[in-house]
């Protein structure tokens, strides 16, 4: 997958982060559900960026 396509998940993701607390789990009481959903998300997001970011080069020489 080219970093484009990681970018727009990125993105998804944090749409979702959203839409699916205020929106699906909205009549949930419990807040351990968005807890739940908003860590799982952090750590896509991370390895997204980690995928995004493992063709970057350094461009010093060193």
């Amino acid at each position: 997958m080219n970093s484009r396509r990681w970018i727009w998940l990125v993105w998804a993701l944090v749409l979702s982060c959203y839409v699916v607390p205020y929106g699906l789990l909205g009549q949930v009481q419990a807040w351990y559900g968005s807890f739940l959903f908003w860590f799982v998300v952090g750590v896509l997001v991370i390895v997204a960026n980690i995928m995004i970011t493992q063709g970057f080069k350094d461009e010093s020489g060193n």
